[in-house]
């Protein structure tokens, strides 16, 4: 049986540890935040409690169940609670991250709740090193090899696949494409490219211009309007 300063202690380091991460998920806005994060850590630590103690039986000093069974149902049961944090907008999917993090902070929380400080704690820190240091990291790397078109134009068939073709000739690798229609007749793309090191910037904004239906382009800071 586990003694009533462990179940204690056990109990209030999984909420600093799921406030941990949820704090950083609710200063970047996300879906599900401080509150959420500290439920669910704290939530499966006292499943995994209830599965140590609550086979136990007091009188014959034996487990009369399979301990792990009832811990187990927290991995698949926290996937339907990540799947509501997951938003998708057109072609452009939003909070896989906040999803997983919700899934390694029931982890985290089982783990704290069986007693393996060691690894809910390391655990604890690779994921705020992921969350924060190496989103920094992420967004330099993919800075100097990636950037967004903003494209606006008429929102008629075909249009899409026309800037595509005209990329594919430039040799521009498409990274991710966001659709954002203003109206039914106006379509804003956002598209993050890889530009090869030999384009003429100049020349690949004029073939652009030249796609009917297109009225302005934006690339970075720069905005080259169409003439119509």
């Amino acid at each position: 049986m586990t003694n009533q300063n462990q179940i204690i202690l056990r109990l209030i380091l999984s909420a600093i540890i799921g406030g941990l991460i949820g704090l950083e998920r609710e200063a970047n806005n996300r879906p599900a935040g401080l509150r959420t994060h500290i439920l669910v850590t704290v939530g499966s630590t006292l499943i995994m409690l209830v599965s140590i103690d609550g086979f136990y039986d007091v009188t014959t000093g034996l487990y009369l169940g399979d301990p792990a069974r009832l811990a187990s149902q927290v991995i698949s049961g926290i996937g339907f609670l990540g799947a509501g944090t997951i938003l998708r907008t057109g072609s452009h999917i939003k909070g896989l991250t906040t999803a997983a993090s919700l899934w390694v902070c029931a982890g985290i929380g089982l783990a704290i709740g069986n007693g393996y400080y060691l690894g809910g704690l390391v655990t604890t820190g690779i994921v705020l090193i992921t969350l924060v240091s190496l989103r920094s990291f992420e967004k330099k790397v993919l800075k100097t090899n990636y950037r967004t078109l903003e494209i606006t134009a008429n929102n008629r068939p075909g249009i899409i696949g026309d800037i595509g073709i005209l990329l594919g000739i430039y040799n521009i690798s498409i990274k991710d494409i966001f659709l954002m229609d203003s109206d039914d007749t106006i379509i804003t793309a956002f598209i993050q490219i890889k530009l090869p090191s030999n384009i003429n910037i100049n020349e690949f904004i004029q073939d652009i211009h030249k796609i009917d239906g297109i009225f302005q382009i934006g690339f970075a800071e720069e905005q080259f309007d169409s003439v119509i």
